[in-house]
């Protein structure tokens, strides 16, 4: 606990469970009765039951990048590292920035979040099953080699158990069937998840969906690591946290700027494939934006990066409220 001054008033270590929860947040209303604030490091997984139990019990929670630590850290008195001197050098960077994005956990985009999380390692485990099954298939039979990409179409698995059956070659085709199942199980789970997550989507961001390249996949990622793109200050404050802010590369006078390597990853990620998408869509805004930056004498990856820089200003902008149409009605004489 710090002043707004930032010298360290007292600390406490809890248990990271309910009631050491519970405990930090009477010792820091004995401590500091007014109004206070929780910085927490932003570290996913491991921050969220945190943030969850303080949001819980009413407290107000800013999240500070990981990288912010390093400055506070190399001007304290304290060498090494520790999770007091953690805890003391995210408190002080706190202060130090006023406007870091307030922490939000929304029921319905945390169950997105785990759903598409889930889809993913699902996806990546069935794809280190396929690759040991080609392995098995070649070295069986090299005519059994399937298609490149066509491993996840249940049909064709169950082609290839069939013709495994007749083959006697032991342990080799036993395995071999054994992972044919394992895959056929996880794409039929995969595809059971992909129709929830659209399901999901359809009534937690509808605007998303109307976007041109933004498939139900895409906006779900969205809305999992935003949460609500109003509890940021602003677009452009969106836009560092997806990491597709521009980051000058000179000071001269040559308009040019280094690819952003920082912010949210997973929330990049998904703006870039609706960046890839709309370039290529012919009759959509964003192509038309791509090959204007691209007249004016910017690179590929150049003009790519500034329209995930406008697309970061169409997710942010908020969609029009219920009142919003009503005002506009009654402004119109009724009608809509």
């Amino acid at each position: 606990m710090v002043d707004d001054l930032g010298r360290e008033l007292a600390q406490r270590t809890v248990k990271a469970t309910d009631a050491g929860h519970r405990a930090l947040v009477g010792w820091a209303g004995q401590h500091a009765p007014g109004e206070r604030m929780w910085a927490v490091e932003d570290r996913r997984h491991v921050s969220t039951r945190l943030e969850r139990a303080l949001l819980g019990a009413g407290q107000r929670v800013v999240r500070v990048p990981p990288k912010l630590m390093a400055g506070a850290r190399q001007s304290a008195r304290t060498r090494g590292k520790s999770d007091p001197i953690d805890a003391l050098a995210i408190a002080r960077a706190a202060l130090r920035e006023p406007d870091l994005p307030v922490a939000e956990h929304d029921p319905a985009s945390r169950e997105l979040k785990l759903l598409v999380d889930h889809r993913e390692d699902l996806v990546a485990e069935r794809t280190r099953m396929q690759n040991r099954l080609r392995c098995h298939l070649h070295e069986l039979d090299p005519g059994l080699d399937p298609p490149a990409r066509r491993l996840g179409e249940v049909g064709l698995l169950d082609a290839l158990a069939a013709r495994l059956a007749d083959h006697h070659s032991g342990m080799l085709a036993r395995l071999a069937g054994e992972l044919i199942a394992d895959i056929r199980e996880r794409t039929l789970r995969i595809r059971a998840l992909e129709r929830e997550i659209t399901t999901a989507t359809r009534h937690a961001a509808p605007r998303l969906l109307e976007l041109p390249g933004c498939g139900p996949l895409s906006a779900a990622k969205i809305v999992g690591e935003t949460a609500r793109p109003g509890r940021f200050r602003s677009e452009a404050c969106f836009a560092m946290h997806a990491g597709v802010a521009p980051i000058p590369a000179s000071s001269g006078r040559t308009n040019r700027h280094r690819l952003a390597r920082g912010g949210n990853r997973q929330l990049n990620v998904a703006l870039h494939r609706i960046a890839i998408t709309q370039a290529r869509l012919l009759d959509s805004l964003g192509y038309a934006y791509y090959q204007r930056r691209r007249a004016g004498g910017d690179t590929t990856m150049e003009a790519l990066r500034a329209l995930e820089r406008r697309l970061a200003r169409v997710v942010f902008k908020p969609s029009p409220t219920a009142k919003h149409h009503r005002r506009r009605a009654a402004a119109c004489g009724g009608l809509t």
